[in-house]
């Protein structure tokens, strides 16, 4: 069974680590790390930098190897050793899925960390895409400890879980700059 969605999840930066911050989901609030460029406007290629804004949650991927279906709302895909993602401004894909191998720069959505055993897709620069204004942007597992991202939102493996029960179609994710 899945819980009500949450209609909106927030991502504050700490004020005392420009690196981490809380992540709220009604009445969830679990730490996260976000890039190491901290939160702000105008996001680029390569900086390390969580985007602030809202974005509606597109999709969910996860390892199927790994674990079972998870429940979610929303639109579920089971990763692949096939599966990537572009980050070259140059490819006609960039900030979209594409098959491995591939001639360009991309991101690998199967990863032997487990940082993608669930990845949840955040509407950063997808209508239209602007080439370099960053791409790969997630809500994904975190590292122990909480070490920045390079620009995404990342939690717990056991809160991440958590999170897909409680979103659906409708949920904006709200980071504070």
């Amino acid at each position: 069974m899945i819980r009500s969605t949450v209609n909106t999840l927030r991502v504050y930066r700490s004020p005392l680590d420009p690196k981490k911050g809380r992540l709220v989901a009604g009445n969830l609030s679990i730490p996260c790390a976000i890039g190491r460029g901290g939160i702000r406007r105008g996001k680029r290629e390569g900086d390390g930098v969580t985007p602030a804004g809202r974005f509606p949650l597109l999709q969910a991927f996860y390892r199927g190897d790994r674990m079972v279906r998870p429940r979610s709302g929303l639109p579920l895909s089971r990763i692949g050793p096939q599966d990537g993602w572009s980050d070259d401004p140059r490819d006609r894909r960039y900030n979209q899925p594409v098959p491995i191998p591939c001639a360009t720069s991309h991101e690998r959505m199967w990863r032997d960390d487990g940082l993608y055993d669930i990845v949840v897709d955040i509407g950063w620069n997808r209508g239209p895409v602007i080439r370099g204004h960053g791409s790969a942007i997630f809500l994904h597992v975190a590292r122990p400890g909480f070490p920045p991202t390079e620009g995404c939102v990342a939690v717990e493996p056991r809160m991440i879980g958590r999170l897909l029960e409680r979103i659906g179609p409708r949920t904006t994710l709200v980071i504070v700059g």
